[in-house]
Parts: structure tokens; sequence; C-alpha cells
């Protein structure tokens, strides 16, 4: 049970530091692509506004109900529906903030009994909560790293 709240702590320090970086980019800085199949600043972080969404969804739900089967994340169509290249830069900082300091509420308040529940997510193999809170954190610090570049 030590491990999750280290990982909340650090879930913590990781929004705390990355909102004031985040915000060092100007608008085209985060709108322009390193090449057109790549995704830029802005859809990355669209890209892990949906992931705090996807993941919402499991935290509650997994603390709710067992042995769930979820559905899977096609992270590029996500981000291609949502053409998040067109949004204002502060107004995606301030939603991906926002949507995480719920999450971050919801995983302090966590019922630690239920962090053995499993759910499939798509065709994956079967996973617990515990291990879907950790993969977030750590997904969550890969993308800003792509992000935050030269800190």
């Amino acid at each position: 049970m030590n491990t999750i709240k280290n990982t909340i702590v650090e879930f913590e320090r990781v929004l705390d530091e990355s909102a004031k970086k985040l915000l060092k980019y100007s608008e085209d800085e985060a709108t322009k692509k390193a090449a057109p199949e790549k995704w830029s600043k802005k859809e990355i972080l669209g890209h892990l506004i949906d992931s705090a969404a996807n993941n919402h969804q499991r935290f509650v739900r997994m603390q709710i109900e067992n042995n769930l089967k979820l559905p899977s994340y096609e992270q590029e169509k996500w981000v291609s529906v949502q053409h998040y290249n067109t949004v204002s830069w502060n107004e995606l900082i301030r939603l991906w903030e926002a949507y995480n300091l719920h999450l971050l509420h919801i995983l302090w308040h966590i019922d630690k009994t239920k962090l053995l529940n499993t759910a499939q997510i798509g065709n994956l193999a079967e996973m617990t909560l515990e291990f879907i809170i950790e993969d977030y954190v750590g997904h969550l610090k890969h993308h800003l790293n792509q992000i935050i570049v030269n800190e």
C-alpha cells in the first residue's frame, strides 16, 4: 500500500511543477509539429487530457465493480477528431490541470481495499487498479517529458 501512496505523491509533484513549465511555450511553439506525422505539444497535451478522461472512468468504475471489461482507447483517432491544434494553448493547459487535479483528489480518497480489483481493457490482459494508477502516472510523466524539453 505504501507504493500507491508514493505514486500519488509523485503525481501531485508532477502536477505542481508542470503547469508553470507548460505556460512557458508560446501558442506557435505549442502548435508546431516536428514532422507531419508527429504530434505537436498541443496534441500531446490533448492526448494526456484523453488519457485522463479514460482513466477517470477506470479509477471510479474499478472501485465500484471487480472483473470489468472496459473499452480500449484509440489514441490517434481521439486526437484527430478533437482537433487539439486549433484550441488555445492556455485553454488546453487549464483543462489538463483541472482534470488531473480531480484525478488526484480521487486517488487521495481511493478505497485501498479495491486496489487489487481487475479490469480487462480491450484485448489486453487483466490489470489491477493499482497497476492502472501507476501506469497512468508513468504515462503522464513520459509525455510531459516530450513537451517540456531542456528543463
